[in-house]
């Protein structure tokens, strides 16, 4: 083995899941198909090529035991997190990362994602050891998503860094007679993170746009770090409500 390969970064994911929720208490033990749902996301993310690990990071020992019952790993972090992604930094941390690994944020409310989703939001950072962030954005092709605050647009250079994520639909087609309409493309909740970064940002103060919008990678933004987008063919169906516990059974049923 050479010493190239030997330096090659590890890429784990980590699943953020937390019991409490003000539309869909214990969210992730909800039963899909005879499975709690944060079974779904471990095993599809354990199905990605790329990754070398699989952590749950939690707060609540019923979730804790839930994915011990089915042999997954699992981390106990603080309850006093504001963020999904302040959990991911105390788990990176406690599981030792190297600081030039790779941390996948994978929502644990997603679960029919794509596992090569995971492969396509870590690998630019494999690829470019000077990049701290990358995440997932998907062409929509829901008209209703564009005017949707709860499906945030995003806008890039030519070079694929992001230029601003926004609950508003941007770009703003100023004259509405333009022959051709914008392209609008959607942030998926995919996040990929170097180990070393991570920290970093969740060390940083709240940016003013992020309290605006409300959207964390805004922060990243505002303080002048990179994020590079990808675009992926996948869409992916998050579960915020017991109404889209019962679509995702739908769908797998219509799948399978």
């Amino acid at each position: 083995m050479d010493l190239q390969h030997k330096l090659q970064p590890k890429v784990v994911a980590i699943i953020p899941a937390r019991y409490h929720s003000n539309r869909f208490e214990g969210k992730p033990l909800a039963n899909i198909l005879g499975k709690p749902m944060i079974q779904h996301v471990y095993e599809r993310a354990k199905s990605a090529s790329i990754l070398s690990q699989v952590v749950v990071a939690t707060d609540d020992e019923r979730i804790a035991e839930c994915v011990r019952g089915f042999d997954g790993d699992v981390v106990m972090t603080s309850p006093n997190h504001v963020s999904g992604t302040d959990r991911l930094a105390e788990a990176a941390t406690l599981l030792d990362i190297p600081e030039q690994d790779v941390v996948v944020n994978i929502q644990g409310d997603q679960p029919l994602f794509p596992p090569e989703v995971i492969d396509q939001v870590a690998m630019p950072l494999l690829e470019d050891p000077a990049l701290p962030m990358a995440t997932l954005i998907y062409k929509i092709i829901r008209p209703e998503e564009i005017d949707d605050p709860n499906h945030v647009k995003t806008v890039f250079d030519r070079n694929g860094i992001a230029l601003y994520f926004s609950r508003s639909s941007i770009p703003f087609q100023r004259n509405p007679d333009e022959p051709v309409p914008p392209t609008y493309y959607k942030h998926l909740g995919f996040y990929a993170y170097r180990k070393g970064f991570l920290l970093t940002f969740v060390g940083l103060p709240e940016g003013e746009w992020e309290r605006f919008e409300k959207l964390e990678q805004l922060r990243a933004l505002e303080y002048g770090y990179k994020i590079k987008v990808v675009l992926t063919e996948h869409d992916s169906i998050e579960v915020d409500t017991p109404r889209d516990a019962e679509r995702v059974e739908e769908i797998i049923r219509d799948l399978g």
